[in-house]
């Protein structure tokens, strides 16, 4: 068990963890779809769309075994089994790791590989050289301090050939000017923002060989401020992030677009192979 720590304490401060499986019981009887449990368990930009394209990178046929780094809630973990893939999720934050496992016991994916959770620190991962295939990143470097030593680690369970897919926020031009808070957080204590280039960098440094590189800011930013709508409109939806974040996301919500806009922030698709 990973020790209390100021990141996981960020994430799980409002989780309702009980409520929200209670909700999900009381709406979807018979169990929720992908779709239906997304508003709650796709915490990035781009909700499953981005997920889709993230995953398209990768063929199940040749990188079969995949960790997701900063797994959250399950909503790609889940997906990606749908499509054949046998996914790992990492989290540091022991509530996020528990609801997962409990959200994907109420899907119904009778064909899909098994999914494994795994509670630790992205630092240090708990696994063997060479044991993935592919390694996914999800919004979630950019919570870690020391990203050369999650890439080294990353580097190290990957077998020869192995890929890293990223679907990434780095800092834009305009990053003196970021408004907190935000999703991954609430000051910029533990906000720790990459440029492009210096991700580009990190990744090279550690033996990776950059393949793909592209820019979702324009389609983040137009995803986001449908999102912010829906948000605003008065109607109690089944889930939502609020359920993760309390009262807080509104402001979140809306520095998201704010950060989108004026360049603060930036969104992006990185793979490399090792």
């Amino acid at each position: 068990m990973i020790p209390s720590n100021p990141l996981a304490d960020h994430y799980q401060r409002a989780l309702r963890a009980d409520e929200v499986l209670a909700q999900i019981d009381a709406h979807y009887p018979a169990g929720p779809t992908l779709h239906q449990l997304a508003p709650l368990d796709q915490l990035h930009i781009g909700g499953v769309a981005a997920s889709a394209r993230l995953l398209e990178r990768l063929d199940p046929t040749t990188h079969l075994k995949v960790l997701d780094i900063g797994a959250g809630l399950g909503g790609l973990m889940r997906q990606g089994a749908a499509l054949g893939f046998q996914m790992t999720g990492l989290d540091i934050t022991p509530g996020f790791s528990a609801l997962n496992r409990a959200l994907s016991s109420r899907v119904d994916q009778p064909n899909a590989p098994p999914l494994a959770w795994v509670t630790g620190d992205a630092c240090a991962l708990p696994f063997a050289n060479n044991s993935f295939d592919a390694v996914l990143f999800q919004h979630s470097l950019l919570n870690m301090p020391d990203a050369s030593k999650v890439l080294a680690e990353s580097r190290r369970v990957l077998r020869a050939g192995g890929q890293i897919v990223m679907h990434e926020v780095v800092s834009g031009p305009n990053v003196a000017q970021l408004r907190y808070p935000v999703p991954w957080a609430a000051s910029a204590e533990h906000s720790h923002l990459l440029t492009l280039m210096g991700l580009k960098q990190l990744l090279e440094v550690n033996g990776f060989t950059l393949e793909h590189v592209e820019d979702w800011t324009h389609t983040a930013l137009e995803w986001r401020q449908r999102q912010r709508q829906k948000e605003q409109t008065p109607r109690q939806a089944v889930l939502s992030p609020q359920w993760v974040f309390g009262e807080r996301f509104l402001t979140m919500g809306k520095n998201l677009v704010d950060n989108l806009a004026q360049g603060a922030i930036k969104v992006v698709e990185i793979q490399v192979s090792c």
